[in-house]
């Protein structure tokens, strides 16, 4: 049975995939009914990207889970000094899609295309990165940590849970979260459903 370190990281990657493919879908959505996204729901949900995945799941793995799979095992090195690298750009690459959206909110449409390639690549990133870790590194830790190991992990993963994989809010995140929820139109959130654009809403009457 595999330990509540390898369930909380395999929780906390499908929130993410959730979340960017969530992105995704609003976006092709918009786009195919010529609107304009609600850019302050965009910037909440890279926010959270920002804050959860990036700076405590990734940071967990690099400052804690990888060290110990080092300690044990010299199998892990090049793949664990890979997925370090992706972490580092990972926080390099979020601070780029930001921007892309900024761009596009402040200097117009003309950027929209811009800010869409920018998180299809990212989204590409860390779909493959998770996919990585959870075919390589996962059955690795189950393989060779010990039962101290996983009561260190326990500890520090089950201390900060990501909202977004079935746990309560801690309180600072409470806000984000009910927004990002009630923002993002159905089915992928609570608020109100698209309303279909010119060329839509004329396809639908021919």
């Amino acid at each position: 049975m595999a330990h509540t370190t390898t369930r909380i990281i395999r929780d906390e990657h499908s929130a993410l995939s959730a979340m960017l493919r969530s992105i995704l879908l609003l976006l092709d959505a918009h786009r195919r009914q010529q609107s304009t996204p609600d850019f302050s729901a965009l910037r909440a949900m890279l926010f959270y990207v920002d804050q959860f995945p990036e700076q405590r799941h990734h940071r967990h793995e690099t400052e804690l889970l990888f060290p110990k799979l080092r300690a044990r095992t010299p199998m892990s090195r090049d793949l664990l000094d890979h997925l370090d690298r992706d972490h580092a750009r990972g926080e390099r690459n979020i601070r780029e899609v930001e921007h892309a959206l900024l761009v596009w909110e402040m200097l117009g449409e003309a950027h929209r295309e811009s800010f869409e390639r920018a998180i299809a690549r990212y989204t590409d990133f860390y779909l493959d990165h998770m996919a990585l870790e959870e075919r390589e590194v996962l059955p690795l830790a189950e393989r060779v940590l010990t039962e101290d190991d996983w009561r260190d992990l326990d500890a520090v993963f089950g201390a900060h849970r990501d909202p977004f994989a079935g746990n309560e809010p801690e309180d600072e995140y409470r806000a984000l979260f009910t927004r990002i929820v009630n923002a993002v139109p159905t089915p992928i959130g609570l608020g109100p459903a698209l309303v279909p654009g010119k060329a839509s809403r004329q396809a639908m009457q021919a």
